[in-house]
């Protein structure tokens, strides 16, 4: 059983009871008679050989609320974009699977690229866009949620905890951040937002001073969670990054956007359990090193857009602030882990606070050096200003992706 204290200025929504799964569905399937519900799933074609994917499918199979099951692939050729179609057949929601390296979905990111309306870079950030994109030009789901494709603990309790803050409509809730803990085999996970996120949110509090943003952003017990569920008309006008900074960048936007009572974060699971990233330590173009270096630049531009003046050395100051603090976040967890009957191997967890100190003065330097990069993706609703038909557009192209590789498929199974 979770705890109820309400911490910062988010609500939270606690599992504070084991209510039956079938009660919740019960009355998510009557909210979706009056606001249809969907589904974001961006996806690797590698994941589908994992052992996660087939087992959220399997999840989502039984799922009866949702109207809608938007699935973005990446990082598939025409075989494998076939072979995903096979992979989703049995689903028995209505649902499409964009094919993001296909021609027709290429040609119209061609399009865009040449008005300077295109994700820069490739990614989830870039997989996610698209998949709300194409949620808005579908029509066809009021509240929609989203969540990773590598889950190993998935069940389908987590998606209607998940959806229902945003899907109840007596609930004035405009985004949901799902969270839990993150214990698997008898350890602690997570490093990234433990042993960075939580202690570099509080050492920039003590170099920058508290503002309303930094507690905001501290009121979220796992702010790098990729599960989230948000009202449709949230996407007209929200800017993703499309690096690792997704995340903190999506929590940013939505509080740019909306009054923290329109906000809220939801225990989602027990167990949850997905893909380790490597710590990467001799490579800071990759893994938990990227991933580093791309949440503290998310930070750093958010502050400086709300007139933070940073030099270098706030940066000094900030990284030594963060180094003790991290060192005591490694001890806290070392000593929860002890008590919990949990391993957790303080080598490693120091190691990963050193790379985490030394990326932070990296992604000062990138923000010095770079003073004009753009890391935020136009919104939608700009991309229609400047193509009023994209959304017509883009249902054009998936439905014949769809339809093109169906039809083949049906055709070879009549030989």
């Amino acid at each position: 059983m979770g705890d109820f204290h309400q911490n910062g200025n988010i609500t939270t929504l606690h599992n504070l009871s084991r209510r039956p799964l079938a009660d919740m569905e019960h009355e998510l399937i009557n909210f979706s008679q009056t606001r249809p519900l969907g589904l974001i799933l961006p996806s690797l074609f590698s994941e589908l050989k994992t052992e996660a994917m087939p087992k959220i499918i399997s999840q989502l199979k039984q799922v009866p609320y949702l109207n809608q099951i938007v699935i973005g692939l990446d990082r598939a050729d025409e075989d494998q974009y076939r072979e995903a179609l096979l992979f989703f057949a049995d689903l028995p929601q209505e649902h499409r699977v964009l094919w993001n390296d296909g021609p027709r979905l290429k040609a119209l990111d061609a399009k865009l690229q040449k008005l300077d309306l295109a994700p820069k870079e490739l990614g989830k950030g870039r997989n996610v866009w698209y998949c709300m994109g194409y949620t808005l030009a579908s029509n066809k789901a009021e509240s929609v949620a989203l969540h990773d494709c590598d889950i190993t603990t998935y069940n389908r309790e987590l998606l209607a905890r998940l959806i229902y803050p945003v899907a109840n409509p007596r609930f004035n809730y405009e985004f949901c951040k799902g969270y839990y803990a993150r214990v698997a085999d008898g350890k602690i996970n997570g490093r990234v937002s433990r042993l960075l996120v939580s202690p570099l949110l509080r050492a920039l509090k003590k170099t920058v001073g508290h503002t309303d943003y930094l507690n905001y952003m501290d009121s979220y017990r796992y702010p790098l969670a990729g599960e989230f569920s948000f009202r449709r008309d949230v996407l007209n006008d929200i800017r993703i990054p499309s690096d690792w900074g997704l995340e903190i960048g999506v929590l940013s936007e939505m509080y740019r956007n909306y009054a923290s009572n329109r906000l809220c974060q939801v225990d989602i699971a027990d167990n949850y359990d997905h893909k380790h990233q490597q710590l990467s330590l001799d490579n800071d173009c990759d893994g938990l090193s990227k991933m580093s270096i791309d949440i503290a630049k998310a930070l750093f531009r958010k502050l400086a857009t709300q007139g933070e003046v940073f030099s270098t050395e706030a940066f000094r100051s900030l990284k030594a602030t963060y180094y003790r603090l991290a060192l005591d976040t490694v001890e806290n967890c070392h000593n929860d882990a002890i008590m919990n009957g949990l391993t957790l191997d303080i080598h490693e967890e120091e190691k990963a606070v050193e790379m985490f100190a030394e990326n932070i003065i990296k992604a000062g330097e990138i923000f010095f050096n770079v003073p004009m990069e753009r890391p935020f993706i136009p919104s939608w609703n700009r991309v229609v200003s400047a193509i009023p038909d994209i959304f017509d557009q883009l249902l054009e192209a998936v439905e014949a992706d769809n339809a093109e590789f169906s039809q083949k498929e049906f055709e070879h199974s009549v030989k």
